[in-house]
């Protein structure tokens, strides 16, 4: 049994052994219906208990069809509908998610509850989303970028613009130490990447830059991510904010310094930080970067209950 929290917490080996696994089941299902089960049936009779304190399309959506795949179920859960919010203590709701499931899909508001159920909980537990992470779609987007690029993502250029502080780009640059990616940051002067976890990376020889320049951090880059500047989690003058980002939109200017085939990336939903023109654009790679989030958490679950092949 393993946990899936965040990508710092994860073997350089076993991250690649989920996306090659997720490369190998994805190909498996060219002609599969959605609600089709895979051939070996890995999970079958397996219960995947899901609970969301954060609204959510994607993890949502991608969780339940992952776990059908493998041939499991899940039940999805609203905070309100447990005893956990009327006063049950987080131990024994531990201890019965355990009893009735046999993993756990958390997306919180709260880094502190991942790591109290990680101490209660008996069965695998995996962070759906967390203010300070988003390990699941982080690798995700990994394997979207080499399965596009047909390359290793140790051998390409990242590029993220926008918020340097969210739980997106922290999960970005915990993969670009464990995967060995140079990453270039772009956001405004008066914000930067949390220093602790900079710091984590320059010990563990990380390829990070900041620029304060947009089309800096874009220069000569193979893939542009962003994401809302505003997140869920910002507690921030919202007005001020969106200001201070105005001249950090990726249109069609930032593109322009990045390699001609370069790609764009978004874990949606999106906002005023991305150009229509270059959302929906040919190199816009949105919605497949979606679909994948079911194939790459398919693995992630078979990590999580020792079953990678």
């Amino acid at each position: 049994m393993k946990h899936f929290l965040n990508i710092r917490d994860i073997s350089k080996s076993n991250l690649k052994k989920i996306i090659l696994d997720a490369k190998k089941r994805k190909k498996k299902r060219k002609k599969f219906n959605i609600l089709d089960v895979d051939y070996n049936n890995p999970l079958q009779g397996k219960l995947l208990i899901q609970m969301f304190e954060k609204s959510s399309t994607r993890t949502r959506l991608s969780f339940y069809l992952a776990i059908r795949q493998l041939g499991g179920s899940a039940l999805t859960l609203r905070p309100d509908e447990l005893h956990l919010a009327k006063g049950e203590s987080l131990p024994d709701t531990a201890k019965i998610l355990s009893t009735f499931g046999n993993a756990f899909m958390l997306r919180t508001d709260s880094d502190n509850k991942l790591q109290e159920f990680k101490k209660y909980i008996s069965i695998p537990i995996i962070n759906g989303l967390s203010p300070s992470s988003h390990p699941t779609q982080v690798l995700s987007d990994i394997f979207t970028v080499e399965e596009i690029t047909k390359k290793s993502i140790s051998k390409l250029k990242i590029c993220w613009i926008g918020d340097p502080n969210n739980n997106v780009i922290n999960s970005l640059i915990e993969s670009s130490v464990k995967f060995s990616f140079k990453l270039n940051i772009g956001c405004p002067v008066n914000y930067k990447p949390k220093k602790e976890l900079l710091n984590w990376a320059k010990k563990n020889n990380g390829k990070i830059s900041v620029y304060n320049e947009s089309t800096k951090a874009a220069k000569s880059c193979d893939v542009v991510f962003t994401d809302k500047v505003i997140s869920m989690n910002d507690k921030v003058n919202k007005i001020k904010k969106l200001k201070d980002f105005k001249k950090f939109q990726v249109n069609s200017n930032v593109m322009s310094y990045a390699k001609k085939n370069a790609i764009f990336l978004h874990c949606l939903p999106r906002g005023s930080e991305v150009s229509n023109e270059v959302f929906l654009s040919k190199k816009s790679k949105v919605w497949q970067q979606a679909e994948n989030r079911i194939h790459v958490q398919k693995s992630i679950l078979l990590y999580c209950f020792d079953k990678l092949r």
